[in-house]
């Protein structure tokens, strides 16, 4: 099993994903800055993987603090909060991770010390709550995959596997479960454009477990559902909305759409975590956009010319009604029971 963060020898060990597939390098974070940076150039990405590695970060921002003064230490903590929360704006997981951390601090009795323990043991608790929910959306979304046939070709877009989280996955949670169970054909990996987590993450994560996969450009989805290759979608998300509206990678949408017209199930997986009951609706999600250069350069190809503009963002909006159910960790539930989930 993979696993993308974990705290080890007084420090963050994160799998460099911008190296993969051709090298695994593990990178070390010691200081809060660092994790910043980690997560916005997306060395962790995935929106559990990085509330996970947000929660680290609060507390490695924390052991800087050099104060023995309740107050000064919270302000101070206040601070790293708002580094971290600065870094990636539609992963609703980060806000949530920061979210404890911060109520753990201020709730916390004793002297700073024992809150910087506190917020350790917390962050430690949020990397295991994680592995241990994506192991059971896994096992929901087993039970709510199509019956027939017996085994499943499943399409997944992005990836929102163990690289995404703490371990185990949500989408392909959901595969591995099936794959565990002999219920599992083979994997259809969207490449997914313009960073390619598909091609380069999906797919190796397939290839490291012997899973069968196959990889194909994000415009011949349709193609290949019309052929009848595909029995069912399952998707990962960074943020839904009370009512089902679910924010993942770009591309999603369009996914969506295209399974509702040849009759395909279309799964969205994630933590509960990722729901902001806050949000009625997918309208407010707030949508990354990040640099060009994702857009008109391959590794040290330029393959655009000089002279045209960009627009990239990184995610949208897959409206409820296209989404056949969302599974967490409590089960899988039609979008507009979602607030049961919770219960």
């Amino acid at each position: 099993m993979l696993y993308p963060v974990i705290w080890h020898d007084n420090s963050v060990r994160l799998i460099d994903q911008t190296r993969l597939p051709n090298e695994y390098v593990v990178v070390e974070i010691h200081r809060s800055e660092d994790m910043a940076e980690a997560i916005k150039t997306m060395i962790v990405r995935g929106a559990p993987a990085i509330g996970v590695a947000a929660a680290y970060g609060m507390y490695l921002g924390a052991r800087e603090i050099e104060t023995s003064d309740r107050h000064e230490f919270l302000l101070g903590l206040e601070q790293v909060a708002q580094l971290l929360r600065s870094t990636r704006p539609t992963a609703v997981n980060l806000f949530w991770a920061i979210g404890r951390m911060m109520q753990t601090a201020y709730e916390t009795l004793g002297n700073v010390e024992e809150i910087k323990q506190t917020l350790l043991e917390t962050a430690v608790a949020i990397n295991k709550e994680d592995l241990q929910t994506c192991q059971a959306i896994g096992d929901h979304g087993l039970a709510a995959l199509p019956k027939n046939p017996e085994k499943l070709t499943i399409l997944t877009h992005c990836n929102a596997g163990a690289l995404a989280t703490a371990g185990y996955g949500t989408a392909l949670g959901v595969v591995r479960s099936a794959w565990r169970e002999n219920r599992l054909w083979r994997v259809f990996a969207d490449e997914t454009r313009p960073r390619l987590q598909g091609a380069k993450l999906t797919a190796w994560e397939c290839v490291q477990e012997g899973i069968p996969v196959t990889v194909i450009t994000d415009n011949m989805a349709a193609h290949c559902m019309k052929q009848g290759l595909i029995d069912a979608v399952v998707v990962g998300a960074d943020r839904i909305a009370a009512n089902g509206d679910t924010a993942n990678k770009i591309g999603t949408y369009s996914l969506a759409i295209v399974a509702q017209k040849h009759h395909i199930p279309f799964f969205v997986a994630a933590p509960l975590s990722t729901v902001d009951f806050q949000l009625a609706d997918g309208n407010k999600i707030p949508i990354e956009e990040r640099h060009p250069v994702e857009i008109y350069q391959i590794g040290d190809t330029v393959i655009t010319p000089s002279e045209v503009e960009f627009y990239n963002p990184a995610f949208d909006v897959t409206p409820a009604e296209l989404i056949t159910a969302i599974i967490t960790e409590n089960g899988a539930f039609a979008p507009s029971d979602l607030l049961k989930s919770a219960r």
